[in-house]
Order: structure tokens, then C-alpha cells, then sequence
């Protein structure tokens, strides 16, 4: 076994609670969490603490919330933890004065077979672009963003139909024990970190944003499947449901596509055996759950027995 490291662990959501519990869980010892400050959310704007500042409390280990990574008071709080490593998950990007603190250095575990997805949504991006294979990463944090000498990678496949949330789900299972090869390696003195190819052509993972989200009915119908499950379960997929009298802004959670030879534009509309299906370029899109405004998400066939599409309707 290799020698115990003391860790500084730093993230926010959910997606990075299973890392810190995969490093309590081994001979590793977490000396402290860094998250970010408490925010105000909801509509009564009640402060609510991040996923792993909840799991640090649960766990009674010291915690930071800064304001400013580089602040004075932060630096002499973090060097006083002694800690051997930092490890990054789903955090902030980090000043140099900060990553270069430990003597092993600072890693980030990050959801994609790096170099390609570098960026903020690389989960979301993979399922979007129809990519049949992502994985894992950690590598040494440097100047800039997503492009650190790797560490150790861990590829997976992507299921057909799978969602984001999924997929994510199944990436949180493995991130822990990800995490604690990665520091073994470093404890061990055996480190070989490999840079990042400079591949022309590389795939990025840019911030979600309404434009990226919304459904482009021109595209072909694996293409429109494709990215209603990359943005499940947020921010989601939305599209404008045009009706005779006023227009809708919709969610679109899960679809399947058939190939087949549409009579109607794209976007069309049609419903048949409790089922709604929207004609594309190459065949029909079937929504099989949506979000209606100020309703809840359900599955179409239910949503059929309470609301009528008329004749003349699309999504735009």
C-alpha cells in the first residue's frame, strides 16, 4: 500500500461528492474542503449550501468557502493544512498561486477522454454529438484550462438512449476509485504524466446557454434524439410549440426517432395511438416525455389524456 497523502478536496454539485467520499473511504486523509460560499436560491431565497459542503459537514471535516481563491487570509489557511495534494472536481478554475501550494501538485478529475471536451458540459457534449465512448481523467492542473499533463484515464461506453443524468450517474461511481488510483500514483514517486496531444480538429464542451439548447427541427432525427437526452436531466432541451392562438415554450426530456419519409414539413406535429410524433427531414421524432409550462414532466401518453394538440400545430 502506498503511504497516506493528507488532501485538500475542492468542488461544489453533486457530481463531485462521490470523489471526496471515495478518498474518506481509503488510507488517504482529507484535511479539508474547499466549496464555494453559501447562494441564495429558490423563491424564498433561502441560502442553500452546496452537495459537498453538505458532505463535509456530514463528515466533520474543515471547511472553506472563499470568496477570492487568492486572497491572502485563503493562501495562509490552505498552507497551514500542510495537505501533500489538491484534488479538483467540478470546481472554479484555480490561480496559479493556489494549484502550486502542494509539493505533488493539484489534479482535476474531469468527464471526458481529455484532450477532446475540454470545457464546462463535457458529459452533455459527448451524448449531444452522438459519441459512443467517454470516460475519465485526472490530470495536473497548469495554466490553463482542461490542458494538464494526464495522469491516468478510464474509458466508458455510451449506452444507446442514455441520458446525461445517466451517464453521469455511472461516471459518479467510478470518479471515487478514480480519484484514489490517481493518488496512489502520485504517494508511490512513480508518477508519469503524460501532456495532452496537440490534435488539431479537438471537440470542445462549451458552457450550455437557451440558443445551444433549443431544438433545431432542420437537423435529422438521431441528431435531435441525440441532443434531447444530452440535456437531460438540465438544463433540458426546449422548443416553441406553435399553437393556432398562442405559442409555448416547451421541454423535451426523452425521444426516440424512426426512419421513414415525412409528408410535412419539419416540426409538423401529428398524434396517433397515443403517441406524438414530429416529422423531420429523414423520418418522424417521437417525444416520449415533455414539460409543459407550469406543469409537471410526464410521459406523452399520459399527458394525451388531459390535453389536446389541435390539427394545425408544430414545434418551431
Amino acid at each position: 500500500m502506498s503511504r497516506s497523502l493528507r488532501v485538500i478536496f475542492m468542488g461544489t454539485p453533486a457530481f463531485a461528492v462521490a470523489g471526496l467520499r471515495g478518498i474518506i473511504e481509503s488510507h488517504h486523509s482529507v484535511v479539508a474542503v474547499v466549496t464555494t460560499p453559501d447562494r441564495p436560491a429558490g423563491r424564498g431565497k433561502k441560502l442553500r449550501f452546496s452537495a459537498v459542503k453538505e458532505e463535509a459537514l456530514a463528515q466533520d471535516i474543515p471547511l472553506l468557502q472563499p470568496e477570492k481563491l487568492n486572497d491572502k487570509n485563503t493562501i495562509e489557511q490552505l498552507k497551514a493544512f500542510e495537505a501533500d495534494v489538491f484534488v479538483v472536481v467540478a470546481f472554479r478554475m484555480l490561480p496559479k498561486v493556489v494549484w502550486k501550494l502542494p509539493q505533488l501538485g493539484t489534479f482535476n478529475l474531469h468527464a471526458s477522454l481529455l484532450p477532446h471536451y475540454r470545457g464546462a458540459a463535457p458529459i452533455h457534449w459527448a451524448i449531444i454529438n452522438g459519441e459512443k465512448e467517454s470516460g475519465l481523467t485526472t490530470f495536473l492542473i497548469d495554466e490553463k484550462i482542461d490542458t494538464g499533463a494526464v495522469l491516468l484515464q478510464e474509458s466508458m461506453s455510451i449506452r444507446p438512449e442514455e441520458t446525461m443524468g445517466e451517464l453521469s450517474q455511472r461516471m459518479q461511481e467510478k470518479s471515487g476509485q478514480m480519484i484514489v488510483k490517481t493518488l496512489d500514483v502520485l504517494a508511490s514517486g512513480n508518477t508519469e504524466a503524460v501532456p495532452q496531444p496537440k490534435a488539431k480538429d479537438l471537440i470542445p464542451a462549451p458552457k450550455l446557454s437557451r440558443e445551444n439548447t433549443r431544438v433545431n427541427w432542420s437537423k435529422n432525427g438521431q441528431e435531435i434524439v441525440h441532443h434531447i437526452h444530452g440535456l437531460n436531466p438540465f438544463p433540458t432541451a426546449w422548443s416553441m410549440l406553435e399553437l393556432p392562438d398562442q405559442e409555448l415554450y416547451v421541454k423535451l426530456k426523452r425521444a426516440h426517432f424512426i426512419v421513414g419519409t415525412p409528408v410535412n414539413p419539419p416540426g409538423t406535429i401529428t398524434i396517433e395511438d397515443q403517441q406524438l410524433n414530429v416529422a423531420v427531414n429523414d423520418g418522424y421524432v417521437y417525444i416520449d416525455e415533455l414539460q409543459l409550462p407550469n406543469k409537471k414532466s410526464m410521459d406523452t401518453a399520459a399527458l394525451l389524456n388531459g390535453f389536446s394538440f389541435p390539427e394545425k400545430c408544430r414545434f418551431v
